[in-house]
């Protein structure tokens, strides 16, 4: 079968470049931590939509908050068509990945006019159950991304032993994240959301193992100005943008940190830069 060419939705997705997806899709973790913010989804989409991030990326039963607007320059749709248990601070006896709707798993995205959807691949350690479920729900979007031009964003995630800190966390070992990173290329991804990895310094052999547009994962929420530094260092290794959640919605000014992220994406400000824009924000 001919291939459909995802150009079109990537564009709504990709301007100069770049891309500021805001992350607002934690409803799916089923963890009460990622929900202090998003508790008035009306309220928060209002607030997104009004920053002007590229993007924001969100589960079906809330998507309509967005899609339903009728203004034609809102953020591009990237819709959640998966969910899982990993994030919970206990360990679950069983560990699972499935898509939402396995059957017709892109049928709620063609609906909502989604611009791309996203699903993930967890490494976690003692979990290869998980991670064959990640790699067969993959498989199975793979065919219908095919089918229908809809560019698919793989999320490979790296995580620690839960009994580390409490809660699976990001593993940011380099070589860990380029093995993982290399696999959601091998099986077809049109855009990495990525790690980043301990020393940003080293985030462009994630980005040559991509060999598609990296987005780079935010995970919990930091001191404002180290993600700023942060984001400005991992741009300069080549990342095409940020996919980040809590550090926009559980701050107090959504709007002047997406307006300091913009900068850094699609005007190449530094941390310093990307400061002062907040601060005049």
């Amino acid at each position: 079968m001919k291939r459909i060419s995802p150009k079109a939705r990537m564009n709504r997705l990709f301007r100069s470049g770049g891309c500021l997806d805001v992350a607002v899709d934690h409803g799916v973790c089923n963890e009460p931590s990622f929900l202090v913010g998003l508790e008035n989804m009306a309220a928060i989409v209002d607030r997104l939509v009004d920053a002007g991030p590229d993007a924001i990326q969100m589960a079906y039963g809330q998507a309509d908050l967005l899609q339903q607007r009728p203004a034609r320059d809102k953020p591009a749709l990237v819709m959640r068509i998966d969910m899982g248990n990993p994030y919970n601070a206990t360990r679950h006896r069983v560990m699972w990945s499935q898509l939402q709707n396995h059957d017709e798993p892109l049928i709620g995205a063609l609906e909502m006019d989604a611009a791309c959807v996203v699903v993930n691949l967890f490494m976690l350690p003692d979990e290869p159950e998980l991670f064959r479920q990640c790699v067969e729900n993959i498989s199975r979007v793979r065919a219908d991304c095919h089918r229908y031009g809809m560019p698919l964003m793989i999320e490979p995630l790296v995580m620690l032993p839960n009994d580390v800190r409490g809660g699976y966390q990001v593993d940011g070992d380099t070589e860990k994240i380029v093995t993982l990173v290399r696999l959601a290329s091998e099986m077809g991804a049109d855009i990495i959301k990525a790690d980043p990895t301990t020393d940003p310094e080293d985030f462009h052999w994630v980005i040559e193992a991509a060999r598609c547009p990296v987005l780079v994962r935010g995970g919990g929420k930091e001191n404002l100005r180290t993600v700023l530094a942060k984001s400005a260092a991992l741009m300069k290794q080549g990342a095409n943008g940020m996919v980040y959640g809590r550090n926009i919605y559980q701050h107090d000014n959504p709007k002047a940190v997406v307006s300091a992220l913009m900068a850094i994406i699609h005007q190449g400000a530094d941390g310093d830069e990307a400061w002062d824009v907040y601060n005049r924000g």
